[in-house]
């Protein structure tokens, strides 16, 4: 029995339309995948800067540690033993604006008699301070502060750093150094690979050696300890790197 005309017109409608509907589900859903799970079309790369440097500054941390029964009683022999380091490097021919405050500590130290709250038994007071000093005049003026400042009391050597008056243009050269060397290496990889490079989506440079890494002293005199008239320790400066590394992402096609 045939179906009527607007019958058979209703069916054939419907059946394009779930087809369309069907269409657009399968079309968005592989956009969808496309956009969401987009291909794997990217190279990684690293490349290193090194540039090699003489330090031309070192920065010496130096200071006084003093105990006393009482706050002021610890920090009047620490401000009177500062006050002539700072004459002595004066002296030497340190600038006064090339002398800096590191730090500085007041804080008071207990016993706890048994079955009694706890007692101060004094105070300690520590402060230190950072000279600059220029090695590219004087070899040895590291030493000449070491040993003026130990004689005027100092009885804490912290720490010295080398480091050159220029790092900025240092560190900016050997990134420079290090991303030639990665785009050379991803272009290598691209031909390798048969596939073009586009652009840079991503990158990050991570610094594998830059100046201001002290060397302690404070192991060779003991904290607390008076130097005295000891002899300054020989300290060879040499020629050290900054060392760069950097990590580009390009995408391909």
């Amino acid at each position: 029995m045939n179906q009527p005309l607007y019958t058979r017109g209703v069916t054939n409608g419907v059946m394009i339309l779930g087809m369309l509907l069907l269409a657009g589900i399968i079309t968005v859903a592989i956009l969808r995948d496309r956009i969401v799970n987009q291909p794997y079309r990217e190279i990684s790369v690293t490349g290193r800067g090194e540039v090699s440097y003489t330090p031309d500054i070192a920065k010496i941390i130096l200071g006084v540690h003093s105990e006393g029964s009482t706050a002021q009683a610890a920090l009047l022999p620490l401000n009177t033993k500062i006050d002539a380091i700072l004459a002595a490097l004066l002296a030497l021919g340190v600038p006064q604006e090339n002398v800096s405050t590191h730090s500085l500590s007041l804080y008071p130290q207990y016993y706890y008699p048994e079955g009694s709250p706890s007692q101060v038994s004094g105070y300690t007071a520590d402060e230190q301070i950072t000279v600059e000093v220029s090695i590219a005049e004087s070899k040895t003026m590291v030493q000449s502060v070491i040993e003026a400042a130990s004689k005027n009391g100092a009885n804490q050597i912290l720490g010295v750093t080398f480091e050159p008056s220029n790092i900025d243009d240092l560190k900016q050269e050997a990134l420079i150094e290090a991303i030639g060397e990665a785009k050379g290496r991803a272009q290598a990889i691209a031909d390798a690979a048969g596939v073009r490079l586009k652009r840079v989506i991503g990158w990050w440079e991570n610094p594998i050696s830059v100046p201001g890494q002290p060397i302690p002293y404070y192991d060779s005199y003991g904290y607390g300890g008076d130097m005295g008239d000891s002899i300054a320790p020989s300290v060879p400066t040499g020629t050290s790197e900054v060392i760069i590394e950097v990590n580009l992402n390009y995408s391909t096609k």
